[in-house]
């Protein structure tokens, strides 16, 4: 049945590489490779495959629950895992993330799950007769998630520490050796493999290590493992911004690291120029360079350096906090459990009624969490060992167990109390059936509110085509055409026959002004004669225009015509054409009968003329 299950585990593992490894193939377009730097090379190949499969994103708390939600905990760390369970803890590793993020940040978890499985499975692989493991899992899963590097160290440390705090050396191995498996992946294992001698190199000199002791590494790194701070380093540089220009490449800003020239003065290169060995210059790759992780300005640094003169700058909080050397005790539950089942009901009856309420759900609880972990030892015992399950203790173990279950039962019967974890798990099937339901909703108005905005803006911009698919628009369209030809016609015509009048107007006055001026000229000659003659200023007041009937004239149909047309229709600022030519009529009537006036008087002052020669003559 062992060795089925070993097959089963074999053909599980290799189905990822018959279909080939895709985060590979996007890893090789990168070009990581033309970086000299073998420190430098590593962390950005490792950055890379931690951005791809969106690990940068979970932080390592996340991964401890959900090592603790599948189980691994209770199993050892050398025990083997399949690749089905592998894959429904990355799953819900994902699937957990993309609730957590927001809606403007999308993942798929799918896709990032296959990704992050064929890499796990291509580091297992890389080494000749190795399996995966629950260590290797925690391991590579703790190393390529997000968070502090402090909290990853402190989590390996309580995988590879005993009871007292001190670290196991065989463990750390161990530790070693999965974790040294992602940059061998990588191709990077002539710099970074494992060897048998790499765990004593790391603390050559402590025979007991403690935690303050083992997260020196932060500070401090060993050889095979310099590449693990230098990519949370990048991580934390990846947007920092650098005012200046590289001299290499004379790109307008640094991005990232920058690299400054402790020789050559003013000189300073951008990461890529300096993990790639570019110069230019007087300068070499052989000089010492400084590296820098910001940005601070002259005056920042000559206050800083003014202040460290004066003795008066602030003290330098420590690197990471002075965690404990002892592990915190957990609680012993022996003396709460009982060692043996209740008789019968009326002495758990006789238990419950001299127990307060409070003391009972708490030792209720209790005793159930003992009962899981006896269960948990049980199944590891017989996972270790097989052989041995027909055994008379292991039997006695087992009575055991159903004797304490009957009996919890039956309390829980005679008692009416239920279980204060069922109620835990209903009450949080609930919370999670609630938020499902309001994510359901959330989702359906976020969609009707698209719907909405869509319509609303085909509303306020309808497009041609839509409004020429409808025959009753068009038709209406075109009578609205139609009629505004025959009115714009109908203007013009009216425009023009109106000019015609008022040119026609303009000949008459003209006559008019010619006849008073003859009539002028020839009563000029004899006008000692006849002092009481009227003079023509009254004839001619009517043809002389006003300033006050100036002030109102028509600009647009009048224009071109006399001042005595224009005076005629300058009766308002607005006439239609009927008032304007009842106006015209009533001052060209109004000359012509004072021209008869003075034609008349005119005779009459001729015949009294040759009245008085004739007198004369006499």
């Amino acid at each position: 049945m062992v060795m089925a299950e070993v097959a089963q585990r074999d053909r599980e593992r290799v189905a990822p590489t018959a279909e080939g490894r895709h985060i590979f193939v996007e890893l090789g377009e990168q070009d990581f490779d033309s970086i000299c730097l073998s420190t430098y090379r590593t962390a950005c190949k490792l950055r890379f495959i931690q951005k791809r499969c969106n690990l940068h994103l979970i932080d390592i708390y996340n991964v401890i629950e959900a090592v603790r939600d599948a189980g691994l905990n209770a199993v050892e760390l050398n025990a083997g895992i399949s690749v089905t369970r592998l894959e429904n803890l990355v799953s819900s590793l994902f699937n957990q993330l993309s609730k957590r993020l927001p809606t403007t940040h999308i993942i798929n978890p799918q896709e990032s799950t296959v990704l992050l499985v064929e890499f796990i499975l291509a580091a297992v692989d890389c080494e000749p007769e190795s399996r995966l493991t629950v260590l290797s899992v925690k391991a590579m899963l703790s190393i390529l998630c997000g968070g502090k590097l402090v909290d990853k160290l402190r989590y390996v440390f309580s995988q590879v520490s005993d009871s007292k705090g001190v670290l196991v050396l065989s463990k750390f191995d161990s530790f070693l050796r999965e974790a040294l498996k992602l940059p061998t992946a990588l191709q990077e294992g002539p710099s970074f493999g494992y060897t048998r001698t790499v765990a004593r190199s790391c603390f050559p000199q402590q025979k007991r290590v403690m935690l303050n002791m083992f997260l020196d590494i932060v500070a401090e790194p060993p050889e095979c493992l310099v590449w693990l701070p230098l990519m949370h380093r990048m991580a934390n540089v990846e947007h920092v911004y650098h005012p200046v220009s590289c001299s290499y490449c004379r790109s307008n800003g640094i991005t990232g690291f920058r690299y400054r020239c402790l020789r050559c003065r003013g000189y300073q290169l951008c990461q890529n120029c300096f993990w790639r060995g570019n110069a230019s210059g007087s300068h070499s790759s052989q000089h010492q360079m400084k590296e820098h992780s910001s940005w601070k300005s002259p005056a920042k640094k000559f206050g800083r350096a003014l202040s460290r003169t004066l003795g008066c700058a602030s003290s330098r909080n420590p690197s990471r906090p002075i965690y404990p050397e002892e592990p915190e005790k957990t609680l012993n539950l022996t003396n709460i459990v009982p060692s043996r089942p209740i008789g019968n009901t009326d002495e758990a009856m006789l238990l419950s009624s001299s127990v307060p309420e409070s003391s009972k759900s708490l030792a209720a609880a209790q005793r159930m969490n003992e009962e899981h972990a006896l269960i948990a030892a049980y199944v590891n015992r017989l996972q270790s060992g097989p052989c041995g399950v027909d055994s008379p203790s292991r039997q006695d173990e087992e009575h055991k167990l159903i004797a304490r279950y009957t009996s919890r039962l039956a309390e829980t019967e005679s008692t009416g109390m239920i279980p204060t974890r069922s109620i835990n798990f209903d009450v949080n099937k609930q919370k999670r059936e609630l938020i499902a339901q309001l994510e359901c909703k959330n989702r359906e108005i976020l969609a009707e509110i698209k719907r909405l905005r869509a319509e609303h803006d085909a509303a306020c911009q309808p497009s041609p085509e839509r409004g020429s698919t409808n025959p009753a628009l068009l038709a209406e369209l075109r009578q609205l055409r139609q009629r505004k030809d025959e009115l714009e016609q109908r203007m013009s015509s009216l425009q023009e026959s109106r000019r015609e009048l008022m040119v026609q107007l303009e000949g008459l006055m003209k006559l008019l002004k010619d006849e008073e001026q003859r009539q002028a000229a020839q009563a000029a000659g004899s006008s000692h004669a006849s002092p009481s003659r009227p003079s023509p200023s009254t004839v001619r007041s009517v043809g002389a225009p006003s300033p006050q009937a100036h002030a109102y004239l028509p600009q647009d149909s009048l224009a071109g015509v006399g001042g005595d047309v224009q005076e005629a229709f300058a009766q308002g600022p607005r006439r239609n054409l009927r008032n304007d030519l009842l106006v015209a009529a009533d001052s060209i009537t109004n000359t012509v009968s004072s021209l008869v006036r003075e034609l008349h008087s005119d005779e009459g002052r001729e015949e009294e003329e040759r009245l008085l020669n004739g007198k004369d003559r006499g």
